[in-house]
């Protein structure tokens, strides 16, 4: 049986990562997480608190039908803070609520220092699921189980992608992949290249041995005869062609 094929996006926000004021801990943290358990990421935005921006970017990556995303920071109470009015826009027309259970663990935490400020954090896009913070209780947010929301505190944002992959993508399944090292250029199997479906993870990696050109091929997916069938693609032309070859079979 095949798995839907996921596909991970981040999207990391503020200003002061851009200009050199602190530097990111997501990419990479969510990076490991997400190889740690078969899966891997699509594609990552740094941007600025820019609303339009922050817009256009959530319905690029809602555009697509099998998106799941992290969002790093825009969740708290100051002015700048744009990102559950933005997520709300993007995914639930516009529409925000005050979360009950959001406010409840924001009143425990600051008792009568949560308003009038804090108590906003509650404010979140209709239909809400909360992540939860370990530091101080005021939770991040995800919609339809794969839009998640996190402040820009590692130290609080770790845990709710710890919790959410966890919970919701907790492994994928082991690809199949075939791995063929070719005495060739990477033109030489251009032609070839260009058979391979769109839905197979493909990759080409020239490598230089002294005078001798070569060629590492691989090819994955989740369907072994679908990979076996297209990956011999590349053994017949090497025969063919007098080409040296060598294969090597691994599970991702």
């Amino acid at each position: 049986m095949l798995e839907k094929k996921v596909n991970f996006y981040s999207v990391i926000i503020g200003t002061e990562l851009l200009n050199g004021r602190r530097k990111d801990a997501h990419f990479a943290f969510l990076n490991q997480q997400l190889l740690s358990r078969g899966w891997e990421q699509k594609a990552s935005f740094v941007i600025g608190d820019d609303t339009k921006l922050m817009l256009d970017v959530f319905n690029l990556i809602k555009s697509d039908p099998n998106s799941v995303m992290f969002s790093f920071g825009g969740i708290g109470a100051t002015p700048d803070d744009y990102t559950r009015e933005v997520a709300a826009k993007a995914f639930t027309n516009g529409i925000l609520e005050f979360h009950e259970e959001a406010k409840t663990r924001i009143i425990n935490q600051f008792a009568s220092e949560a308003y009038p400020h804090r108590i906003n954090m509650a404010y979140l896009p209709l239909n809400a699921k909360l992540l939860t913070n370990v530091v101080n209780n005021v939770a991040g947010f995800y919609l339809e189980d794969r839009f998640f929301f996190t402040p820009g505190f590692p130290s609080m944002s770790q845990a709710m992608v710890v919790e959410a992959l966890d919970l919701l993508y907790p492994k994928s399944i082991e690809k199949y992949k075939r791995v063929l090292t070719a005495t060739c250029s990477e033109n030489d199997l251009i032609d070839t290249m260009k058979k391979m479906p769109e839905h197979l993870d493909f990759g080409s990696l020239p490598r230089f041995i002294g005078d001798t050109r070569k060629v590492v091929i691989s090819l994955a997916g989740y369907d072994k005869d679908e990979v076996d069938k297209y990956f011999q693609l590349f053994i017949d032309f090497c025969e063919e062609n007098g080409i040296e070859f060598v294969l090597r079979d691994i599970s991702l």
